[in-house]
């Protein structure tokens, strides 16, 4: 009996051992990514002001991408990293800073210019910052290949990104008829930019993946985006209501209702990417994190800092 109970401590260490080097690993990877990401910032400061992108956004953001593909380097997951940056800055300069729909609608046109191949203003430094990815993209093979699909998910962004802006500011003006319905909140999951990202670090680390297998990938990647839109605006309706952002409650004031949409769809994730996983498992996994991170990390924190 004693050699057992011996046996079973001893599995029990080596399984906490394996854990957590694993773990440390992990922090190794976001550590590298954090200080990658400080450097981004100090070459365009003017898109990221101390509130909120505070340090804690920064190395939130790189851990989570650390914990979505830990099985690769910190060189490998540098894309990824400085793609979910831009998309922060994005997000503010659209979500808080505009205050015009023609303001809007020259960043669009700006970010679109540049993923044609333009040559941005050297004033614009969002441009800038983006031109500067593209350019890390296209020297990676896949990119030839796959640099319309790319396109077409930083185009479904902006433009969901932009449609959330006019309802925030009919919302602004309580012009209550002009706000859309839950579903169809929910439809523009797109503005989350998590598939943006996840397209980006899919065509720098996956220089074998077929551009059909990326295009069943990314109708997955939708899937998980809408899930980590609700999960995320029930962790942070009280700060997106100060801000003046919309948010699922708004438009369905029913909190279980929403937690139970949640489990409606993570559950059609799980379909959805059990069928990919004997021939994508890596990137399938990557999806499961996303989810699995995103519900641990919304019970208890936010990635921005306060302003």
């Amino acid at each position: 009996m004693s050699d057992t109970i011996h046996a079973s401590r001893t599995t029990t260490i080596n399984r906490t051992l394996s854990a957590a080097t694993e773990q440390g690993r992990m922090v190794a990877l976001a550590t590298a990514g954090q200080r990658d990401l400080r450097r981004c910032a100090e070459a365009y400061p003017e898109l990221f002001p101390a509130r909120p992108f505070d340090p804690a956004l920064f190395s939130t953001l790189t851990l989570a991408t650390a914990v979505f593909a830990p099985e690769h380097t910190a060189q490998d997951l540098r894309i990824a990293n400085r793609v979910g940056l831009w998309v922060f800055a994005l997000d503010w300069q659209i979500d808080y800073l505009a205050q015009a729909a023609e303001t809007v609608d020259g960043i669009v046109a700006a970010c679109l210019s540049v993923a044609d191949g333009g040559t941005p203003d050297p004033g614009d430094q969002l441009a800038l910052f983006l031109a500067e990815v593209r350019d890390d993209l296209a020297g990676t093979p896949f990119f030839p290949t796959a640099r319309e699909l790319w396109r077409t998910e930083l185009r479904r962004m902006l433009t969901a990104m932009a449609r959330e802006w006019h309802w925030a500011a009919a919302r602004a003006r309580d012009d209550h008829d002009a706000l859309p319905t839950f579903e169809a909140y929910l439809d523009n999951a797109d503005s989350v930019g998590a598939t943006f990202v996840n397209v980006s670090h899919w065509i720098s680390t996956c220089p074998t993946l077929p551009v059909d297998g990326l295009a069943g990938l990314i109708a997955a990647s939708h899937a998980v985006q809408r899930v980590l839109r609700l999960v995320n605006d029930l962790a942070t309706y009280e700060r997106e209501v100060r801000w003046g952002d919309l948010n699922a409650l708004l438009l369905m004031d029913d909190r279980d209702e929403v937690t139970r949409r949640v489990t409606v769809l993570v559950d059609g994730c799980r379909q959805q990417l059990h069928r990919l996983e004997h021939d994508f498992p890596q990137e399938v996994a990557y999806l499961s994190r996303q989810i699995g991170f995103s519900s641990g990390f919304y019970q208890t924190g936010d990635f921005w800092g306060s302003l």
